[in-house]
């Protein structure tokens, strides 16, 4: 059997589990861009430029063994995978790790480097001159954005409306209202429970002033605005049914082993991970990584003529670590008794002071 394992997707998930099988097997990553990116500092990259070269780390930097091919996947079987090139690149093992697409700048639109510098320093200049800011979602992208553009500019007025009547719903109380006594020191403006009437006339993140109406009758003008919702599945290369059927929100079906269900049966060397799969939890870069162990210990084992064994346990709490600017945020964590919630400080050392770059650094950064 074929030691070539082909990793489709160099994010989180898909980078940890070539990163872990590099030395082992002979690993092809597929990826369009030319870095891993750490997209969880794209809110401090867009308000910061000078900060923004943290995120990117070089696939031929920390690759050693590996190949990297600069293309997308749009059929995969379990024998190997057709790229939009045309080329054909077969496997012994196969890894889903295409992840998700959100709205910019919350993930980068561009392929290359130099790009996704380029757009980010385009839009910093355009929220630079806008005095009243308007971000649609209140999430924790919307959330995130919202206390990075009041770390830099802190007489900026930041409005966020969402339709949904709560913050963060799954959350404990005593976090929700952590979360609003932040906000409202940094005076972040909130119209829950309303949507608008209709979407600004401008484009997100391109100044020109405006107004807007919400559904109770709200008028709001700002300068510039972002959208901070709606998160699509990266699986259409799996549509025509060769490897398995999608759910109706485009979701991979796996075992606990991570192994892909096939039509008729599972793919012992094909899994998925990360924001693709159908695993019952929310969808985090934490997860998908925490995917990828299971996945190159399963593979690892196959390596060795062995049977995989490790499998996947979703948290019975959902987690979650929502920085506010570098100080400021809240969080909630496992603990062997039950979920915790943690203060600013928490969040402040664990995520929110760099966003992860050390992290990456001592894991993809150059040697």
């Amino acid at each position: 059997m074929s030691r070539t394992v082909v990793v489709i997707g160099g994010g989180y998930g898909g980078s940890a589990v070539a990163k872990a099988l590099d030395a082992e097997a002979d690993v092809v990553l597929i990826d369009p861009r030319d870095a891993f990116i750490n997209s969880a500092g794209s809110l401090r990259a867009l308000t910061q430029p000078d900060w923004a070269g943290n995120m990117f780390f070089p696939y031929d930097q920390w690759l050693r063994r590996g190949t990297v091919v600069r293309d997308r996947a749009v059929s995969v079987d379990p024998g190997g995978v057709t790229l939009a090139s045309g080329r054909r690149v077969e496997a012994g093992y196969v890894v889903l790790a295409t992840g998700s697409s959100y709205a910019y700048p919350a993930k980068p639109a561009a392929d290359s480097t130099d790009d996704v510098l380029d757009d980010l320093r385009r839009t910093h200049k355009e929220l630079a001159g806008a005095e009243r800011v308007l971000i649609l979602g209140a999430g924790p992208v919307g959330l995130e954005l919202a206390g990075e553009i009041k770390e830099v500019w802190p007489h900026k007025d930041v409005t966020i409306v969402d339709p949904a009547e709560q913050l963060l719903a799954a959350f404990p109380q005593a976090m929700r209202q952590e979360l609003h006594r932040q906000l409202d020191d940094l005076d972040i403006h909130l119209r829950l429970g309303a949507g608008l009437t209709a979407p600004p006339a401008t484009d997100p993140g391109q100044a020109a002033t405006f107004t807007v109406t919400t559904t109770d009758g709200q008028e709001i003008t700002a300068d510039i605005w972002f959208r901070a919702h709606g998160v699509r599945v990266n699986s259409d290369y799996l549509a025509d049914g060769r490897l398995t059927t999608r759910t109706p929100q485009g979701h991979v079906p796996v075992t606990e082993t991570l192994n892909v269900h096939g039509r008729d049966a599972v793919h012992e060397r094909v899994y998925a991970i990360g924001d693709i799969t159908d695993v019952a939890e929310a969808k985090m870069a934490g997860y998908a990584m925490q995917h990828a162990e299971v996945v190159a210990q399963n593979i690892l084992a196959q390596l060795r003529g062995e049977q995989p064994e490790t499998t996947y346990q979703p948290l019975p709490h959902p987690m979650i670590l929502l920085p506010l600017g570098p100080r400021g945020g809240v969080g909630q964590l496992p603990t062997p008794d039950g979920p915790v919630v943690v203060p600013a400080e928490t969040v402040s050392a664990y995520k929110g002071a760099d966003l992860f770059t050390g992290r990456f650094t001592e894991q993809f950064g150059a040697a």
